[in-house]
């Protein structure tokens, strides 16, 4: 059963999660830390170009099963026009109320 983006515990991922969910490429940076850095399957990217890649031009959306950690490890049934839908884990770090890490693979 899918988790309401409005319920995640955590208010930075739930930030992140809405602004990926509405195409708000604002909003996802707002919700960053300056400097954010992320991983997406063990590999350190760019958060800037992974995010115009598999989010903003490939119609990104996050549909969030499960959290753990107090909201900091989710597992998400995520979507895009160019990989399809696959499950994920995610793990963010947050630093003053935005994220400042978040290290993304398949579950």
């Amino acid at each position: 059963m899918t988790i309401p983006t409005d319920q995640l515990s955590d208010p930075a991922v739930r930030a992140l999660v809405a602004a990926v969910n509405s195409d708000d490429r604002s909003a996802f940076d707002a919700a960053l830390t300056a400097g954010a850095t992320m991983s997406d399957d063990g590999n350190d990217r760019d958060v800037t170009e992974w995010a115009d890649k598999e989010v903003f031009s490939s119609s990104g959306h996050m549909d969030v099963q499960s959290e753990s950690d107090g909201g900091l490890s989710l597992i998400v049934d995520f979507r895009n026009d160019i990989w399809g839908a696959m499950r994920t884990a995610w793990r963010f770090d947050t630093t003053d109320g935005r994220v400042s890490r978040f290290e993304t693979g398949q579950a």
